[in-house]
């Protein structure tokens, strides 16, 4: 029940990619096409028109031949013609492929709906997938602008290809858990650590600026550090990470604190550390994890982290007009670093056997 639930949650994030994937990058696709942002929008208003068009034929499908077969033609339209739009930034090129994808998307979020009642879903099931596709909207908001970096304007397209599998993957999840604390909680911590410093710790705001620059600051150090460490020791790379996710929790403690300067200063260094030491063994365990999506891989792990910089810093923030005047909140993220603790990625999920092998190799 379990998988064939995951199955149909599938085939809703099939649909809720394209709702924004185009849109993520509309700026980027506008230089790379030449042409406004309103022919951009083209793109989603031809993939939805056909998906309209598609919704009775694809419940008749779903019902003739049944939605689990349905659903897979439907995923291979939308990997097929998402493909094709990757050819040539032309603009009636995507409109064309963006329509017949639009065709593979009513279908496969029919049958997805009509696979989990099919095998028993309870009606919660059925808010669990529409939910998962509505969530792939607003996911790949974080995730295209990420793959941009690697794919440039073709990155809608090719995410929306391979969306499913990286999605679906338990072990990135980790990563980007990992990623999300060291990144996000980091950056988040930054945002806010001089006013707190400014408040509570009895420093200037020059010196509160100084101590909490820290935070983020030491990263130009941290990350290649983690990096040298999974390529010269890699049976460490798990104990350096977990080590940094428990010094950001005590550092975000010791900032909640704040006094003396000298325990604010330490606090920022071990947020710092743990800013920077998990970049490098999460973005590689992702890419070696995902060597048929690289990027897309790396672009989930990365826009994990945004999203939390993306709702926690208004959060913390918002801690400040509380009681404790901002040291509450702190404590919640250093509860938070501790979580990720929980479901620390595994040494090959790292890329520790990837790089021992090369370490070898190199020696060799």
């Amino acid at each position: 029940m379990r998988r064939a639930l995951l199955g149909g949650c599938a085939l809703g994030l099939a649909t809720g990619w394209n709702i924004s994937n185009t849109g993520a990058i509309a700026p980027q696709l506008s230089r790379a096409y030449g042409v406004g942002l309103a022919t951009i929008g083209l793109f989603t208003t031809a993939l939805f028109t056909t998906h309209l068009i598609a919704q009775i034929p694809g419940g008749r499908a779903s019902d003739h031949f049944g939605a689990r077969r349905a659903g897979l033609l439907a995923l291979v339209v939308i990997a097929v013609f998402s493909s094709v739009s990757m050819a040539a930034p032309v603009v009636w090129l995507a409109i064309v492929t963006r329509a017949l994808t639009g065709f593979g998307t009513g279908v496969s979020f029919i049958a997805g709906s009509a696979y989990v009642r099919a095998v028993g879903g309870s009606p919660a099931a059925q808010g669990l997938f529409g939910g998962v596709g509505l969530a792939a909207g607003g996911f790949a908001l974080a995730v295209v602008p990420q793959a941009e970096r690697f794919l440039g304007w073709r990155a809608p397209y090719a995410t929306a290809g391979l969306r499913t599998g990286v999605l679906l993957d338990r072990s990135l999840y980790r990563l980007a858990v990992l990623y999300s604390a060291s990144l996000g909680l980091s950056v988040t911590v930054g945002n806010w650590v001089v006013t707190l410093l400014d408040r509570h710790g009895g420093l200037s705001k020059g010196a509160a600026g100084a101590v909490g620059s820290l935070t983020l600051a030491l990263g130009i150090v941290t990350r290649p550090l983690g990096g040298w460490i999974l390529r010269e020791h890699p049976p460490w790379s798990r104990f350096a990470v977990g080590a940094s996710l428990a010094g950001g929790a005590v550092g975000t403690l010791l900032l909640a604190v704040a006094q003396p300067p000298l325990v604010a200063a330490l606090g920022a260094a071990l947020v710092g550390i743990a800013a920077g030491l998990p970049f490098a063994p999460s973005f590689t365990g992702a890419a070696l994890l995902r060597p048929d999506a690289p990027a897309a891989a790396v672009g989930l792990v990365n826009g994990a982290a945004a999203a939390v910089i993306l709702a926690g810093t208004p959060l913390l923030g918002l801690s400040f007009g509380l009681r404790g005047d901002g040291r509450a909140g702190f404590v919640v993220v250093a509860a938070l670093w501790l979580v990720a603790l929980l479901v620390l990625p595994s040494a090959r999920q790292l890329g520790a056997s990837a790089a021992t092998a090369a370490t070898r190799s190199r020696s060799g």
